[in-house]
């Protein structure tokens, strides 16, 4: 791929990297890559998928430019695009934060399996400011932070600290800003040490559940588990490893 505007590298732990500084605005051709960038990892089914930006902002968001009556259609088919590749992703998606994620680029956190942010980062969907609302936030925000908080956040357009976006549900852990590289990947580390089977599977468990209830849901997750997980050579693996007191070494198989 020549991609200009993002940075892709296909590996165990695939990684991409918006590259558009100072503020990562997306815009189309930026929203196109992006979209090809998730489409191609997602063939080489990683275990770990890592979303960050160069810079000291995560992203300030889609270009307003791209809001115009003439073109705003095409820029939501491109963005929307990218979350719904997204939401097929075996792999959990890591994002890491740092400076600002508002907007569409708040949207892109709210769409992946795990945030870390630097102390200093700030969240915000402030598009009711500027007469507009976002609609991946509109779905995936209640979740996150449930339903009075996130509705807060669209009706008011504030801004979170990292502490607070912490404290609500928006994302997992906040590192101090001297030490941010080093700990986001350490956390990467944490995750990715495990099969990337077992994280798939236990992603998809996360899928089956998600807005069920426990009689609704349970039938699908013992299929899972003894269908597809238990036949994995690294579940078993990890269960011979416990009972003989040693560390797992998984395959990915």
């Amino acid at each position: 791929m020549n991609l200009q505007h993002v940075a892709v590298e296909n590996d165990r732990v695939a990684r991409i990297t918006l590259r558009r500084p100072p503020l990562n605005v997306l815009n189309l051709e930026m929203l196109a890559e992006l979209g090809q960038a998730f489409t191609s990892v997602s063939r080489d089914r990683p275990a770990v998928v890592v979303l960050a930006a160069e810079g000291k902002i995560f992203s300030a968001g889609v270009d307003i430019a791209d809001h115009t009556e003439e073109k705003v259609g095409g820029m939501l088919e491109l963005f929307h695009a990218i979350f719904r590749t997204m939401a097929d992703l075996d792999a959990p998606v890591i994002a890491l934060a740092q400076g600002a994620a508002l907007g569409g680029g708040c949207e892109l956190i709210t769409a992946c399996d795990l945030v870390v942010a630097a102390e200093s980062a700030r969240f915000g969907q402030p598009e009711i400011r500027v007469g507009a609302f976002p609609p991946v936030a509109a779905v995936e925000l209640p979740m996150a932070m449930g339903p009075r908080r996130a509705a807060e956040m669209l009706f008011t357009g504030e801004t979170l600290s990292a502490e607070e976006a912490a404290a609500g549900g928006l994302i997992n852990q906040v590192f101090p800003d001297a030490t941010f590289a080093a700990d986001a990947a350490a956390y990467v580390e944490l995750v990715s040490r495990h099969s990337g089977p077992v994280l798939a599977y236990t992603k998809e468990a996360l899928r089956l559940g998600r807005g069920r209830t426990l009689q609704e849901a349970l039938p699908d997750l013992e299929t899972l588990y003894l269908d597809k997980l238990m036949k994995t050579q690294d579940a078993r693996e990890g269960l011979k490893a416990f009972m003989e007191k040693r560390r797992p070494n998984f395959q990915d198989a």
